[in-house]
């Protein structure tokens, strides 16, 4: 017997039977090659690869993997007599040759997954029986994905964008029976509405090579840490760009824009980003034209002035910026050879089909300079899905020619696997502003943070508004919005989508004209002051945000959660897609019905605290939550310490106060306080303070200690204000990165 060492486990392949005939392995007319690699003792890789003239054709690079290679293949099969059995650590592989087809089980007989290939359209089978499905990216039917056939095309043409949001499409797709499954290749529809489902190529001439990673798992949180093991985890944003972002369309004259900053700080309206659409989708935005660099007199005749005064004010600036065509190629450090192409338009009006980063990313140089901190990039749905990664690359690496230890924002509307790897923000495209809409984004959040994609959100109130666009809903999506990743408000009618827009009697530069609001709905002073208790509940909970981002870039999992993540033994939990858990300890279940008084959702098992009123709630059922226009139902996990600052009107402002650890009796937990500069790279040096938290429920104390490789990043020690949620016991410490105990 053969036995070779893969992945750090003893790998053994068995062989075939020496009765069986010989059988040389092809699909259709074309001979193929089945590889099979361990990655590691969870994943599997089954790469199925067409032969032409003796020599095997590889998969080509999209740049979604962080590697092509992994380990040497376990297997390299051409010829397949019968039926071949490999074994790897816990892993069985059963490889059958009529049809061609690959099973994964456990040495205690489950079955991962059992792969097919159609010998003739080399269309690929897999196993979907047990257990909802779910990933598969933004967009498209919601929540659970059986039943459903999705082309998987990516864009704002595809399923029911006014409420399911453009599709974005990520083939990773989890079963909550214990696997998952990422297709790396070929690109192509997933078939999911029979009993077994299938994938089919978009384009038949292209279906090999087929490129599939396995992973079997014991907790969820193993699917995800296996796929970013493969697509990469998330690169770490800057603190500001989990701060409120408000976007602007028609632009009034450059007083009023500076005005209109103004106005936050003036009211004491948290804020950290100014955004600026460009002129072409409206009459009036930062540019000339859509694609153009080239600042528009009418809005900024002095963009240095206008930008120092929105600095001095703290406020970050990011611009919107258009691309359209076919390709974007290489990366920004590559040779160009199309010098010359516009950044926009050709004389005649149309759009260059082919793009290099390296030629078009030098157009960004002059904002740079000039201290833009963000972008905005639009549009692109024309774009294959390697130019759509290439594009939100060309943005991470391109920035940081210029600036080389800060970290990049850039608001993408397109993207593909591996995305997270350059700290890519994805929103959802151009949606109505409707019930229904703001209902299907819980679960459609909940799918995109399970498909790899942490940094997410939508347009506060919806995008096109309709008649059902009203101060209620607006402060409802408000209210969503306020815990998801994205925290920004955009939309047509643009004054609207401010926290004090329902009260000014306007809505801007007119560009709905079926949308005509009653004048009462324009006076409602109650819109505000509820946004302004979430902005400020938003900024008081960054020091837990921070933290949890910090949590998604080291592990895979995402800000938003499924309940599946964390309770797969629970039935109820598993499928719930109306409500979902932010970081490991708020549940959120956000009001979605016009006029709602209540709010029905279930609590897991465990005790579980009202966030508002702390009152301890024993879980494992549906409760019925009252609530009124200013309360969105929250929740907390016993055993949780949850960090929360004083409050601030931007996220660098310094603090006025102590940061407060409240913790959550009824259980033993642990919890985490993460900090650095929020602005550079030298937390990858050691540069930050992670102070662990454990609490002993039954002792009732409080351990705190720094965890290893951890500073403390400040000169005086951290004033710590302690507190037992329901009551009123409280201690206020000094820490000054010892171990420290606290009785309370």
């Amino acid at each position: 017997m053969k036995a070779m060492f893969v992945a750090g486990t003893m790998a053994m392949i068995e062989p075939a039977s020496p009765e069986a005939p010989e059988s040389s392995l092809s699909v259709g007319s074309t001979p193929v090659e089945l590889n099979v690699t361990v990655v590691s003792p969870h994943t599997v890789r089954v790469t199925i690869l067409p032969v032409r003239d003796g020599v095997t054709q590889p998969v080509q690079s999209d740049g979604a993997l962080v590697d092509m290679e992994w380990s040497p293949a376990l297997a390299q099969i051409r010829s397949l007599p019968g039926a071949r059995v490999l074994r790897s650590g816990n892993l069985i592989i059963s490889v059958s040759p009529r049809p061609l087809s690959i099973r994964i089980e456990t040495k205690a007989g489950r079955i991962i997954q059992e792969l097919t290939l159609d010998k003739d359209s080399a269309d690929l089978g897999f196993n979907i029986a047990g257990g909802s499905l779910l990933g598969l990216g933004q967009g498209g039917p919601q929540f659970d994905r059986r039943g459903y056939v999705d082309s998987m095309v990516s864009g704002q043409g595809g399923y029911q964008l006014g409420t399911h949001g453009a599709r974005v499409p990520i083939q990773f797709l989890i079963g909550t029976g214990g696997w998952g499954m990422f297709v790396h290749a070929p690109l192509g529809s997933f078939d999911l509405s029979g009993n077994r489902g299938r994938v089919r190529a978009l384009n038949q001439h292209a279906a090999l090579p087929v490129d599939v990673f396995i992973f079997a798992m014991d907790q969820p949180s193993e699917v995800l840490a296996e796929y970013a093991k493969i697509t990469g985890l998330p690169e770490m944003p800057p603190l500001w760009s989990f701060g409120y972002q408000q976007s602007h369309r028609t632009l009034d004259g450059p007083e009023e824009i500076l005005a209109e900053a103004q106005v936050f700080r003036e009211k004491k309206l948290p804020c950290d980003v100014m955004i600026y659409l460009g002129t072409g989708f409206c009459p009036n935005g930062w540019n000339t034209d859509n694609g153009e660099f080239a600042w528009n007199p009418r809005a900024f005749p002095d963009p240095p002035k206008a930008l120092e005064q929105l600095h001095r004010d703290h406020f970050r600036v990011v611009l919107h910026i258009v691309l359209e065509g076919r390709s974007l190629t290489g990366t920004v450090d590559g040779a160009c050879s199309t010098a010359g192409l516009p950044s926009g338009r050709t004389p005649d009006g149309q759009w260059p089909p082919d793009r290099q980063a390296s030629c078009y990313w030098p157009f960004h140089k002059p904002l740079a300079d000039l201290g833009i901190d963000g972008w905005w990039p639009d549009q692109g749905d024309d774009l294959d899905a390697q130019s759509r990664l290439a594009r939100i690359r060309m943005y991470f690496e391109g920035q940081q020619m210029y600036r080389p230890n800060k970290r990049v924002y850039a608001l993408h509307r397109n993207g593909h696997a591996g995305m997270q790897r350059y700290a890519a923000f994805l929103w959802s495209g151009d949606v109505l502003s409707r019930w229904e809409t703001l209902k299907t984004h819980v679960p459609l959040g909940i799918n995109t943070g399970l498909s790899g994609i942490p940094f997410w959100g939508t347009d506060i109130g919806g995008f096109i508004p309709t008649e059902e666009f009203t101060g209620e809903l607006y402060v409802r999506w408000f209210q969503f919005a306020a815990f998801c990743p994205l925290f920004r408000s955009h939309g047509r009618d643009w004054k609207l989508h401010r926290p004090w827009g329902w009260n000014t009697g306007e809505f801007g530069y007119p560009e709905t004209p079926d949308y005509h609001p009653a004048q009462e709905e324009l006076h409602n002073p109650a819109i505000e002051a509820i946004c302004r208790e979430y902005l400020e509940l938003r900024y008081r909970l960054m020091p837990y945000i921070y933290s949890t981002a910090k949590e998604t870039c080291e592990t895979g999992l995402p800000i938003i959660r499924a309940l599946w993540l964390h309770y797969p033994d629970d039935p109820m939990a598993v499928v719930r897609g109306d409500e979902y858990l932010f970081g490991r300890d708020l549940l959120v279940a956000p009001v979605v019905e016009k006029g709602a008084t209540s709010r029905s959702l279930y609590v897991p098992r465990g005790t579980w605290f009202d966030f508002w009123t702390h009152e301890s709630q024993e879980g494992g059922l549906e409760l019925v939550r009252k609530v009124d226009l200013g309360k969105l139902p929250l929740y907390v996990r016993a055993g949780a310490v949850l960090p929360t600052g004083p409050p601030k009107q931007f996220t660098s402002e310094a603090a006025a106060g102590p940061l407060t650890m409240t913790v959550f009796p009824g259980a033993s937990g642990v919890s985490s306080l993460y900090e650095d500069d929020g602005e550079s790279f030298d937390f990858r040096h050691g540069e930050f303070m992670r102070i662990e938290m454990h609490w002993e429920d039954t002792a009732r104390k409080l351990a705190l200690r720094l965890a290893s490789g951890a500073r403390m990043l400040r000169a005086n020690p951290m004033t710590l204000a302690i507190k037992i949620a329901g009551s009123d016991q409280a201690r206020t410490v000094m820490f000054k990165g010892d171990p420290l105990s606290v009785a309370l």
